[in-house]
Protein backbone atom coordinates (compact mmCIF):
# COMPACT_ATOMS: atom_id res chain seq x y z
CA UNK A 1 0.00 0.00 0.00
CA UNK A 2 1.22 3.00 -1.36
CA UNK A 3 1.02 7.07 0.58
CA UNK A 4 -1.68 7.28 -2.45
CA UNK A 5 -3.69 4.91 -1.59
CA UNK A 6 -5.01 6.14 1.33
CA UNK A 7 -6.89 9.01 -0.79
CA UNK A 8 -10.60 8.96 0.10
CA UNK A 9 -10.17 6.46 2.75
CA UNK A 10 -10.53 6.97 6.51
CA UNK A 11 -7.53 7.02 8.24
CA UNK A 12 -5.94 6.47 12.13
CA UNK A 13 -2.66 7.06 13.17
CA UNK A 14 -2.29 4.94 16.30
CA UNK A 15 1.17 6.62 18.20
CA UNK A 16 2.75 9.89 18.53
CA UNK A 17 6.55 8.96 18.48
CA UNK A 18 8.59 9.93 16.01
CA UNK A 19 7.50 7.10 14.19
CA UNK A 20 4.31 8.38 14.35
CA UNK A 21 4.82 11.79 13.59
CA UNK A 22 6.63 10.86 10.79
CA UNK A 23 4.15 9.09 9.08
CA UNK A 24 1.70 12.08 9.66
CA UNK A 25 3.92 14.42 7.64
CA UNK A 26 4.78 12.37 5.05
CA UNK A 27 0.70 11.70 4.21
CA UNK A 28 0.10 15.20 4.50
CA UNK A 29 2.91 16.03 1.86
CA UNK A 30 1.10 13.89 -0.56
CA UNK A 31 -2.41 14.00 0.78
CA UNK A 32 -2.33 17.24 2.45
CA UNK A 33 -6.33 17.60 2.44
CA UNK A 34 -7.11 13.91 3.67
CA UNK A 35 -8.60 13.71 7.20
CA UNK A 36 -6.55 12.10 9.88
CA UNK A 37 -7.14 10.98 13.51
CA UNK A 38 -4.92 10.36 15.64
CA UNK A 39 -4.91 8.08 18.78
CA UNK A 40 -2.18 8.64 21.90
CA UNK A 41 -1.78 8.60 25.42
CA UNK A 42 -3.97 11.89 27.30
CA UNK A 43 -1.01 13.42 28.01
CA UNK A 44 0.21 13.51 24.51
CA UNK A 45 -2.82 15.10 22.89
CA UNK A 46 -2.22 18.91 23.62
CA UNK A 47 1.73 17.93 21.45
CA UNK A 48 -0.25 16.66 18.90
CA UNK A 49 -2.90 18.89 18.05
CA UNK A 50 0.11 21.78 18.26
CA UNK A 51 1.94 19.84 15.70
CA UNK A 52 -0.86 19.34 13.49
CA UNK A 53 -4.41 21.76 14.38
CA UNK A 54 -6.24 19.67 11.64
CA UNK A 55 -5.85 16.25 13.16
CA UNK A 56 -9.01 14.80 15.42
CA UNK A 57 -7.23 13.82 18.33
CA UNK A 58 -8.21 11.07 20.90
CA UNK A 59 -6.07 11.02 23.86
CA UNK A 60 -6.66 6.95 24.40
CA UNK A 61 -5.93 3.62 23.49
CA UNK A 62 -8.57 2.70 21.06
CA UNK A 63 -10.85 -0.37 21.08
CA UNK A 64 -11.60 -3.04 18.33
CA UNK A 65 -15.06 -0.92 18.30
CA UNK A 66 -12.94 2.42 17.39
CA UNK A 67 -10.22 1.15 15.17
CA UNK A 68 -13.30 -0.65 13.20
CA UNK A 69 -14.71 2.88 12.12
CA UNK A 70 -11.75 3.33 9.68
CA UNK A 71 -10.69 1.95 6.97
CA UNK A 72 -6.78 2.16 7.32
CA UNK A 73 -4.51 2.04 10.84
CA UNK A 74 -1.37 3.09 10.55
CA UNK A 75 0.18 2.35 13.83
CA UNK A 76 3.72 2.93 15.17
CA UNK A 77 6.31 0.23 16.19
CA UNK A 78 5.44 0.31 19.54
CA UNK A 79 2.25 -1.04 19.22
CA UNK A 80 1.77 -4.63 19.15
CA UNK A 81 0.51 -6.09 16.15
CA UNK A 82 -1.15 -8.62 18.51
CA UNK A 83 -3.04 -6.63 20.56
CA UNK A 84 -6.62 -7.76 20.91
CA UNK A 85 -8.11 -5.00 19.49
CA UNK A 86 -5.86 -4.83 16.19
CA UNK A 87 -7.16 -8.10 15.97
CA UNK A 88 -10.47 -7.95 16.01
CA UNK A 89 -10.51 -4.98 13.66
CA UNK A 90 -8.35 -6.34 10.69
CA UNK A 91 -10.91 -9.59 11.35
CA UNK A 92 -13.33 -6.73 10.42
CA UNK A 93 -11.95 -5.61 7.42
CA UNK A 94 -9.39 -2.47 8.70
CA UNK A 95 -5.92 -2.60 6.90
CA UNK A 96 -3.08 -2.33 8.55
CA UNK A 97 -0.23 -0.26 7.65
CA UNK A 98 2.84 1.17 9.27
CA UNK A 99 4.89 3.97 8.29
CA UNK A 100 8.19 0.72 7.43
CA UNK A 101 5.45 -0.68 5.07
CA UNK A 102 4.31 2.59 3.31
CA UNK A 103 8.30 3.36 3.14
CA UNK A 104 9.03 0.04 0.95
CA UNK A 105 5.95 0.67 -1.35
CA UNK A 106 7.17 4.30 -2.30
CA UNK A 107 10.51 3.10 -2.54
CA UNK A 108 10.58 -0.64 -4.17
CA UNK A 109 13.89 -0.20 -5.99
CA UNK A 110 16.15 1.32 -3.69
CA UNK A 111 19.31 -0.90 -2.91
CA UNK A 112 18.24 -1.97 0.70
CA UNK A 113 20.45 -3.78 3.70
CA UNK A 114 18.18 -4.24 6.34
CA UNK A 115 19.83 -5.53 9.82
CA UNK A 116 18.01 -6.92 12.71
CA UNK A 117 18.97 -9.09 15.38
CA UNK A 118 18.74 -9.32 19.38
CA UNK A 119 21.69 -7.75 19.53
CA UNK A 120 24.44 -6.06 17.30
CA UNK A 121 21.60 -4.73 14.99
CA UNK A 122 22.47 -1.03 15.80
CA UNK A 123 25.87 -0.91 15.69
CA UNK A 124 26.28 -3.11 12.43
CA UNK A 125 23.65 -1.04 10.59
CA UNK A 126 25.66 1.87 11.42
CA UNK A 127 29.30 0.41 10.46
CA UNK A 128 27.78 -0.72 7.13
CA UNK A 129 26.83 3.13 6.60
CA UNK A 130 30.65 4.52 7.88
CA UNK A 131 32.49 1.58 5.74
CA UNK A 132 29.75 2.77 2.72
CA UNK A 133 30.97 6.09 2.89
CA UNK A 134 34.57 6.21 3.41
CA UNK A 135 34.82 4.59 0.01
CA UNK A 136 32.53 7.45 -1.12
CA UNK A 137 29.17 5.43 -1.46
CA UNK A 138 26.30 7.91 -0.77
CA UNK A 139 24.19 6.34 2.04
CA UNK A 140 21.05 5.98 3.97
CA UNK A 141 21.81 5.51 7.68
CA UNK A 142 17.85 5.26 8.89
CA UNK A 143 15.01 2.90 10.90
CA UNK A 144 15.06 1.59 13.88
CA UNK A 145 18.24 3.02 14.94
CA UNK A 146 16.56 6.77 15.52
CA UNK A 147 15.58 8.20 12.26
CA UNK A 148 12.09 6.76 10.64
CA UNK A 149 12.39 5.79 6.95
CA UNK A 150 9.62 8.38 6.13
CA UNK A 151 11.80 11.15 7.09
CA UNK A 152 13.54 9.83 3.76
CA UNK A 153 10.47 8.94 1.68
CA UNK A 154 11.60 11.88 -0.58
CA UNK A 155 15.44 11.26 -0.46
CA UNK A 156 18.04 9.65 -2.74
CA UNK A 157 20.62 6.76 -1.91
CA UNK A 158 22.95 4.90 -3.35
CA UNK A 159 22.87 2.31 -0.23
CA UNK A 160 19.95 2.11 2.17
CA UNK A 161 21.32 0.82 5.53
CA UNK A 162 18.25 0.48 7.62
CA UNK A 163 17.47 -1.11 10.73
CA UNK A 164 14.71 -3.08 11.66
CA UNK A 165 13.39 -4.21 15.00
CA UNK A 166 11.68 -7.45 15.83
CA UNK A 167 8.28 -4.87 15.86
CA UNK A 168 8.99 -4.02 11.88
CA UNK A 169 10.81 -7.31 10.16
CA UNK A 170 7.43 -7.99 9.15
CA UNK A 171 6.59 -5.02 7.40
CA UNK A 172 9.61 -5.17 5.23
CA UNK A 173 9.17 -5.25 1.22
CA UNK A 174 11.75 -7.00 -0.86
CA UNK A 175 15.21 -5.97 0.46
CA UNK A 176 18.61 -6.79 -1.61
CA UNK A 177 20.38 -8.21 1.52
CA UNK A 178 19.33 -8.86 4.85
CA UNK A 179 21.60 -9.60 7.73
CA UNK A 180 20.40 -11.23 11.05
CA UNK A 181 23.41 -11.00 14.16
CA UNK A 182 21.99 -12.79 16.95
CA UNK A 183 18.75 -14.42 18.12
CA UNK A 184 17.84 -14.68 21.73
CA UNK A 185 14.68 -13.97 23.19
CA UNK A 186 13.41 -10.64 23.96
CA UNK A 187 10.48 -8.51 23.47
CA UNK A 188 7.65 -11.37 24.99
CA UNK A 189 5.23 -8.65 26.10
CA UNK A 190 5.02 -7.23 22.35
CA UNK A 191 5.25 -10.73 20.51
CA UNK A 192 3.61 -12.80 23.10
CA UNK A 193 5.84 -15.90 23.27
CA UNK A 194 9.68 -16.99 22.22
CA UNK A 195 8.48 -18.95 19.21
CA UNK A 196 6.34 -15.85 17.84
CA UNK A 197 9.21 -13.03 18.53
CA UNK A 198 11.55 -15.87 16.72
CA UNK A 199 8.97 -16.48 13.83
CA UNK A 200 9.00 -12.51 13.57
CA UNK A 201 12.37 -11.72 13.48
CA UNK A 202 13.05 -14.41 10.90
CA UNK A 203 10.39 -13.30 8.38
CA UNK A 204 13.11 -10.92 7.03
CA UNK A 205 14.53 -13.97 5.42
CA UNK A 206 11.24 -14.60 3.61
CA UNK A 207 12.12 -11.03 1.94
CA UNK A 208 15.62 -11.15 1.31
CA UNK A 209 17.06 -11.62 -2.11
CA UNK A 210 20.52 -12.31 -0.18
CA UNK A 211 20.79 -13.46 3.61
CA UNK A 212 23.87 -12.57 5.95
CA UNK A 213 23.74 -14.61 9.39
CA UNK A 214 25.96 -15.37 12.37
CA UNK A 215 27.90 -18.24 11.98
CA UNK A 216 28.48 -18.62 15.74
CA UNK A 217 24.72 -18.96 16.26
CA UNK A 218 23.62 -22.55 15.25
CA UNK A 219 19.94 -22.34 16.06
CA UNK A 220 19.93 -19.39 13.60
CA UNK A 221 22.18 -21.66 11.08
CA UNK A 222 19.20 -24.04 11.43
CA UNK A 223 16.77 -22.00 10.75
CA UNK A 224 17.83 -20.28 8.03
CA UNK A 225 19.45 -23.11 6.13
CA UNK A 226 16.85 -23.47 3.47
CA UNK A 227 17.56 -20.04 2.22
CA UNK A 228 18.87 -19.72 -1.42
CA UNK A 229 21.38 -17.10 -1.15
CA UNK A 230 22.60 -17.51 2.41
CA UNK A 231 25.85 -15.77 3.20
CA UNK A 232 27.68 -16.42 6.68
CA UNK A 233 30.18 -14.35 8.71
CA UNK A 234 32.06 -15.01 11.77
CA UNK A 235 33.42 -18.65 9.23
CA UNK A 236 37.21 -19.11 9.17
CA UNK A 237 36.84 -19.03 4.99
CA UNK A 238 35.67 -15.12 5.08
CA UNK A 239 35.13 -12.20 7.28
CA UNK A 240 36.37 -13.53 11.08
CA UNK A 241 37.73 -12.92 13.98
CA UNK A 242 40.92 -14.59 15.54
CA UNK A 243 44.24 -13.98 17.31
CA UNK A 244 43.18 -10.54 17.82
CA UNK A 245 42.56 -9.25 13.93
CA UNK A 246 39.63 -8.86 11.82
CA UNK A 247 40.42 -11.12 9.14
CA UNK A 248 39.13 -12.39 5.61
CA UNK A 249 39.85 -15.79 5.62
CA UNK A 250 43.70 -16.45 6.06
CA UNK A 251 44.63 -12.65 5.83
CA UNK A 252 45.28 -10.23 9.15
CA UNK A 253 43.04 -7.04 7.38
CA UNK A 254 42.32 -4.96 10.76
CA UNK A 255 44.15 -5.46 14.07
CA UNK A 256 41.11 -5.87 16.81
CA UNK A 257 42.98 -3.13 19.21
CA UNK A 258 42.55 -0.36 17.04
CA UNK A 259 38.62 -0.64 17.64
CA UNK A 260 37.68 2.49 19.65
CA UNK A 261 33.99 0.35 20.05
CA UNK A 262 35.36 -2.33 22.91
CA UNK A 263 35.13 -6.26 23.28
CA UNK A 264 35.05 -9.19 20.71
CA UNK A 265 31.37 -8.97 19.47
CA UNK A 266 31.85 -5.46 18.21
CA UNK A 267 34.42 -6.95 16.06
CA UNK A 268 32.10 -9.33 14.98
CA UNK A 269 29.89 -6.73 14.20
CA UNK A 270 32.30 -5.32 11.85
CA UNK A 271 32.74 -8.90 10.23
CA UNK A 272 29.00 -8.54 9.72
CA UNK A 273 29.32 -4.99 7.87
CA UNK A 274 32.33 -6.41 5.95
CA UNK A 275 30.95 -9.14 4.79
CA UNK A 276 27.41 -6.53 4.09
CA UNK A 277 29.64 -4.34 1.93
CA UNK A 278 30.95 -6.87 -0.08
CA UNK A 279 28.01 -8.80 -0.72
CA UNK A 280 26.85 -5.52 -2.28
CA UNK A 281 29.77 -5.50 -4.71
CA UNK A 282 32.04 -3.09 -2.80
CA UNK A 283 35.71 -3.25 -1.32
CA UNK A 284 35.57 -4.53 1.96
CA UNK A 285 38.99 -4.69 2.42
CA UNK A 286 39.79 -1.20 1.53
CA UNK A 287 37.01 -0.05 3.29
CA UNK A 288 38.13 -1.94 6.95
CA UNK A 289 40.73 0.77 7.45
CA UNK A 290 37.87 3.22 7.88
CA UNK A 291 36.85 0.66 11.05
CA UNK A 292 39.43 2.72 13.36
CA UNK A 293 37.02 5.99 13.05
CA UNK A 294 33.91 4.39 14.01
CA UNK A 295 33.02 6.09 17.09
CA UNK A 296 30.58 3.89 19.62
CA UNK A 297 26.97 4.83 19.89
CA UNK A 298 25.47 6.04 22.40
CA UNK A 299 24.52 3.68 25.42
CA UNK A 300 26.26 0.90 24.02
CA UNK A 301 29.51 0.11 25.53
CA UNK A 302 30.25 3.74 26.29
CA UNK A 303 32.96 4.62 27.86
CA UNK A 304 32.34 7.75 29.54
CA UNK A 305 35.66 8.19 31.17
CA UNK A 306 37.03 8.90 34.73
CA UNK A 307 36.03 10.43 37.23
CA UNK A 308 36.44 9.90 41.35
CA UNK A 309 38.96 7.06 40.65
CA UNK A 310 36.56 4.69 39.03
CA UNK A 311 36.35 3.98 34.79
CA UNK A 312 32.85 4.48 34.23
CA UNK A 313 31.07 2.45 30.89
CA UNK A 314 27.61 3.22 29.75
CA UNK A 315 25.95 0.06 27.86
CA UNK A 316 22.51 1.19 29.11
CA UNK A 317 21.19 -0.60 25.37
CA UNK A 318 21.33 -3.17 27.34
CA UNK A 319 18.04 -5.18 27.79
CA UNK A 320 18.75 -8.42 27.77
CA UNK A 321 20.79 -10.85 30.28
CA UNK A 322 23.34 -12.12 26.79
CA UNK A 323 23.93 -8.47 26.21
CA UNK A 324 24.96 -7.88 29.84
CA UNK A 325 26.95 -10.97 29.94
CA UNK A 326 29.10 -10.14 26.37
CA UNK A 327 29.75 -6.33 28.06
CA UNK A 328 31.34 -8.42 30.69
CA UNK A 329 33.38 -10.38 28.65
CA UNK A 330 34.68 -6.90 26.53
CA UNK A 331 35.60 -5.70 30.20
CA UNK A 332 38.10 -9.29 30.75
CA UNK A 333 40.86 -8.51 33.08
CA UNK A 334 39.28 -5.65 34.80
CA UNK A 335 38.30 -5.19 38.10
CA UNK A 336 34.28 -4.69 37.21
CA UNK A 337 31.29 -3.75 39.55
CA UNK A 338 28.39 -4.52 37.00
CA UNK A 339 24.58 -3.11 37.43
CA UNK A 340 21.91 -5.30 36.34
CA UNK A 341 17.90 -4.90 36.68
CA UNK A 342 15.21 -2.82 35.74
CA UNK A 343 11.87 -3.70 33.72
CA UNK A 344 10.69 -7.21 34.33
CA UNK A 345 9.62 -9.05 31.15
CA UNK A 346 10.35 -12.14 32.62
CA UNK A 347 13.39 -13.22 30.47
CA UNK A 348 15.54 -16.01 31.60
CA UNK A 349 18.71 -15.45 33.55
CA UNK A 350 20.23 -18.94 33.90
CA UNK A 351 22.84 -18.44 31.42
CA UNK A 352 24.11 -15.27 33.18
CA UNK A 353 23.74 -17.10 36.87
CA UNK A 354 25.53 -19.95 35.14
CA UNK A 355 28.58 -17.58 34.25
CA UNK A 356 28.40 -15.70 37.08
CA UNK A 357 29.33 -18.38 39.18
CA UNK A 358 31.87 -19.86 37.29
CA UNK A 359 33.59 -16.34 36.92
CA UNK A 360 32.28 -13.67 38.50
CA UNK A 361 32.76 -9.82 38.30
CA UNK A 362 34.13 -8.15 40.93
CA UNK A 363 30.84 -7.43 42.80
CA UNK A 364 26.82 -7.54 41.17
CA UNK A 365 24.65 -4.64 42.19
CA UNK A 366 20.77 -5.68 41.33
CA UNK A 367 18.32 -2.85 40.93
CA UNK A 368 14.98 -2.12 39.68
CA UNK A 369 11.42 -3.84 39.12
CA UNK A 370 13.70 -7.49 38.58
CA UNK A 371 16.56 -7.09 40.48
CA UNK A 372 15.11 -9.04 43.35
CA UNK A 373 14.33 -11.47 41.33
CA UNK A 374 17.89 -11.67 40.05
CA UNK A 375 19.83 -11.27 43.24
CA UNK A 376 17.14 -14.67 44.31
CA UNK A 377 18.68 -16.67 41.48
CA UNK A 378 22.45 -15.32 41.49
CA UNK A 379 22.42 -16.36 45.68
CA UNK A 380 20.51 -19.49 44.83
CA UNK A 381 24.06 -20.62 43.05
CA UNK A 382 26.08 -19.03 45.57
CA UNK A 383 27.29 -15.96 44.19
CA UNK A 384 27.51 -13.07 45.88
CA UNK A 385 25.26 -10.00 45.28
CA UNK A 386 23.98 -6.49 46.60
CA UNK A 387 20.23 -5.91 45.91
CA UNK A 388 19.15 -1.79 46.22
CA UNK A 389 15.24 -0.37 44.84
CA UNK A 390 16.77 1.76 42.02
CA UNK A 391 19.48 2.82 39.77
CA UNK A 392 20.43 6.10 41.98
CA UNK A 393 20.61 3.60 44.99
CA UNK A 394 22.97 1.20 42.96
CA UNK A 395 24.98 4.01 41.99
CA UNK A 396 26.04 4.65 45.34
CA UNK A 397 26.53 0.53 46.55
CA UNK A 398 28.75 0.85 43.30
CA UNK A 399 31.20 3.53 44.79
CA UNK A 400 31.57 1.83 48.01
CA UNK A 401 32.52 -1.91 46.00
CA UNK A 402 35.11 -0.75 43.68
CA UNK A 403 38.41 -0.72 44.62
CA UNK A 404 40.25 2.39 43.63
CA UNK A 405 40.79 2.49 39.24
CA UNK A 406 38.20 0.38 39.32
CA UNK A 407 35.23 -0.06 36.58
CA UNK A 408 31.38 0.65 36.86
CA UNK A 409 29.71 -0.79 34.15
CA UNK A 410 25.56 -0.11 33.81
CA UNK A 411 24.36 -3.26 31.91
CA UNK A 412 21.26 -3.96 33.44
CA UNK A 413 20.26 -6.53 30.57
CA UNK A 414 16.50 -5.23 31.02
CA UNK A 415 14.65 -2.81 29.68
CA UNK A 416 14.41 0.76 31.10
CA UNK A 417 10.49 1.30 31.85
CA UNK A 418 10.40 0.48 35.40
CA UNK A 419 12.07 4.12 36.07
CA UNK A 420 12.58 5.75 33.12
CA UNK A 421 10.97 6.76 29.98
CA UNK A 422 13.57 4.53 27.75
CA UNK A 423 17.20 3.29 27.44
CA UNK A 424 18.54 6.56 27.07
CA UNK A 425 17.12 8.30 29.74
CA UNK A 426 18.59 6.10 32.06
CA UNK A 427 22.31 6.16 30.54
CA UNK A 428 21.84 9.89 30.89
CA UNK A 429 21.10 9.54 34.53
CA UNK A 430 23.96 7.51 34.72
CA UNK A 431 26.63 9.80 33.64
CA UNK A 432 24.90 12.50 35.36
CA UNK A 433 25.37 10.50 38.66
CA UNK A 434 29.22 9.46 37.47
CA UNK A 435 29.63 13.45 37.29
CA UNK A 436 29.62 13.38 33.89
CA UNK A 437 27.35 15.92 31.26
CA UNK A 438 24.54 13.87 30.76
CA UNK A 439 23.69 16.28 28.00
CA UNK A 440 27.16 16.02 26.32
CA UNK A 441 25.90 12.06 25.02
CA UNK A 442 24.40 12.86 21.98
CA UNK A 443 22.38 10.88 19.28
CA UNK A 444 23.65 8.81 16.79
CA UNK A 445 26.59 10.32 14.35
CA UNK A 446 25.29 9.90 10.59
CA UNK A 447 21.95 9.42 10.79
CA UNK A 448 19.96 10.28 7.44
CA UNK A 449 21.86 10.04 3.94
CA UNK A 450 25.34 11.42 2.92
Amino acid sequence: MRIADLEGKRIAIWGFGREGRAAMAAIRSRLPQLPLTLFCSEAETADAQSFDPSLVVRGQEPDAIALSSFDVVVKSPGISAYKPALVSAQEAGVRLTSGTSLWFAERPDARVVAVTGTKGKSTTTALLAHLARSLGVRTALAGNIGMPLLELVDAEADVWAIELSSFQTGEAGPVELGVITSLYEEHLDWHGSRERYIADKLKLADVSRQLLVNAGQPYLLERTALHPHRRLFGKVEGWHVAGGFIRRGAQQVFEISRLRAPGEHNALNACAALTALEAMGYDAVVAAEALASFRPLPHRLQPLGEHDGFAWINDSISTTPQATLAALGSLEGRQVTVIVGGHDRGLDWSDFVTEAKRHAPHAIVAQGANGPRIARALQAAGVSVVETEDLTRAMARARELTPAGGTILLSPGAPSFDQFHDYAERGRRFAELAGFDGHEIVGIEGLGVS
